[in-house]
């Protein structure tokens, strides 16, 4: 089941005598009556409930069922592209920020704009912001934010390794208050490219990144701590290569091939206990 929500198949699957298992990835359900309801469904069918992350399963648990943490792995041509190119700072010239987001107001992006204005002074910086949409919704969305020079848009793109190749810093600017992130894929994928990251300091990011070590972990309503992470890292090139290190090999842990024995351990301990 991916996701508690179909719980009609997995009532099916338990009375017809199926091993039902569950992958969750919610950091809240609401209402709060349907959530308790679906997960006394989970609980009642599932013989092993799989999580993204510890803060995930922290935040929704299912008593009493089996649970393990699965995280998401980086795929195909991410991990391609990664493996295959050295980090290096300024690559493409200027110091680059990289943000994927889907163009609402709780991924942070009005505080991606206020940032790149704050930062406007400074000439060798550049804003990049990949959004998980096209230019029709875009058009609409952005009418209410104010573009500075410093800031290039971009609409979804099928290649978003060609942006982590020239980034040297790459944000998630979800709004805490309003969103909890329960994996934070987009932060994994960057650190395999041995990229630095700015990350909220809940949820499933903050189970990835140690704060100073692969990036910082900061709210993103803290727009002037933002910006001294922003002009600390510019300014440091050694600690820039050191938290690359960092980030490459704390990524080196979400591989296709980890994620393949960690579900194959999983599936296989709900398999013994039915023997």
């Amino acid at each position: 089941m991916n996701t508690l929500l179909p719980f009609g198949a997995a009532i099916w699957a338990r009375l017809n005598g199926h091993r039902v298992v569950y992958h969750v990835h919610e950091s809240s359900l609401s209402p709060a009556l349907l959530g308790r309801f679906l997960t006394w469904v989970a609980q009642a069918c599932s013989d092993l409930v799989i999580y993204v992350s510890e803060d995930n399963r922290r935040r929704v648990p299912i008593e009493t069922v089996k649970s393990v943490v699965v995280p998401n792995p980086v795929l195909g041509s991410i991990a391609d592209a990664a493996a295959k190119l050295p980090f290096r700072e300024r690559r493409s010239g200027s110091f680059r920020v990289l943000m994927l987001a889907s163009p609402r107001d709780y991924k942070g992006v009005p505080e991606f704009f206020a940032l790149a204005q704050k930062l406007s002074s400074e000439t060798d910086i550049e804003f990049d912001i990949l959004f998980n949409a096209e230019w029709p919704e875009l058009n609409i969305y952005l009418k209410k934010l104010e573009f500075r020079s410093n800031v290039n848009v971009y609409s979804r793109s099928e290649k978003p390794e060609n942006f982590y190749a020239r980034a040297n810093l790459v944000l998630n600017l979800t709004r805490v208050d309003l969103c909890v992130e329960t994996f934070g894929l987009t932060l994994v994928e960057a650190m395999s490219f041995g990229i630095p990251v700015v990350a909220p300091p809940v949820g499933g990011p903050a189970d990835l990144i140690a704060d100073g070590q692969e990036g910082f972990l900061v709210d993103s309503r803290d727009i002037a701590s933002l910006e001294r992470k922003i002009r600390l890292l510019k300014d440091d090139p050694e600690l820039m290569l050191q938290m690359s290190v960092n980030a490459r090999r704390r990524a080196s842990e979400f591989s296709l091939e980890s994620f393949y024995t960690r579900l194959r351990e999983a599936l296989a301990s709900i398999e013994f206990a039915k023997a």
